[in-house]
């Protein structure tokens, strides 16, 4: 894709957005051929789920909420669609590279009637990488409306805060308390913070935001509809592999690399701009 193509799908405004807010959206950007091979390789990840695979309400009357990730390697349309076309030329114009890293892609199925409300939080301390420069691309496959729309705290990547994650199954803390971190403040006080923006959006669409900023999604208690969503999360190159005070998330094992050492192993792929 060359770059005239990429300004087309990235405007400057666009960028300008994600570097002050930590979020933007972008409109109608990946095709519907797109979409239909990213739904295939979803469905046929909920067949054959990796070894990370969660339920989180396995065991209930509710609805189902599976998440899945790091099976780029096994289904050929995450690994295509990560490594090339729009996806990692959006992640570089966003931030603003000429090359990077692939992290991981992540999988997150609602289906109609599921309670479970996705908590308040960010996901770099779920990470065992440290990153200044990011983005996660959460890219729907369905009409995502209002009502069960993504929602962000616009500027909330530049707040300078380390918060304890929380655990998704229960909304509960990896840790009572941790060095350098802090707990989330309370999710009724996140609710009506200042900047909340909500993302409702179309196959087609995706919204972009950065590690640290917190955002949150609705349950789809009253939806008739499944919630279906890949992101792709991608770093730049002096991202670094980090270590954390709790198992991580993905639980990747360090292998060869060490706290401080840049990310040039095989799992995580290079992509320059074209």
């Amino acid at each position: 894709m060359n770059g005239s193509t990429t300004s087309a799908l990235v405007s400057a405004t666009d960028i300008t957005k994600y570097q002050r807010d930590g979020v933007v959206v972008l409109r109608n950007v990946l095709t519907q051929n797109v979409i239909a091979e990213l739904s295939d390789a979803l469905a046929q990840n909920m067949q054959s789920p990796g070894p990370w695979a969660n339920e989180y309400a396995a065991n209930s009357q509710q609805g189902r909420f599976f998440d899945d990730y790091v099976n780029w390697s096994r289904f050929d349309a995450y690994k295509t669609h990560a490594l090339s076309g729009v996806l990692p030329q959006i992640a570089l114009a966003l931030m603003q590279k000429t090359s990077g890293r692939f992290f991981h892609e992540h999988v997150l199925v609602k289906e109609s009637g599921n309670n479970q409300v996705t908590p308040w939080h960010n996901d770099e301390p779920y990470y065992g990488i440290d990153s200044i420069n990011n983005v996660s691309l959460w890219v729907p496959l369905d009409p995502i409306p209002e009502k069960i729309a993504l929602r962000a705290i616009a500027g909330s990547h530049k707040w300078g805060k380390k918060f304890i994650p929380r655990k998704f199954v229960d909304q509960s803390p990896y840790v009572a308390s941790a060095s350098e971190y802090e707990p989330l403040p309370d999710s009724k006080q996140l609710d009506v913070a200042d900047n909340i923006e909500s993302f409702a959006a179309m196959p087609g669409d995706l919204v972009a935001f950065h590690f640290r900023t917190l955002h949150s999604a609705p349950s789809t208690t009253n939806y008739p509809d499944r919630r279906r969503v890949v992101s792709f999360r991608y770093v730049d190159s002096d991202a670094v592999w980090s270590t954390r005070p709790w198992k991580t998330s993905p639980p990747l094992e360090p292998k060869e690399l060490k706290p401080g050492d840049l990310l040039t192993d095989e799992r995580f792929p290079l992509i320059k701009t074209l």
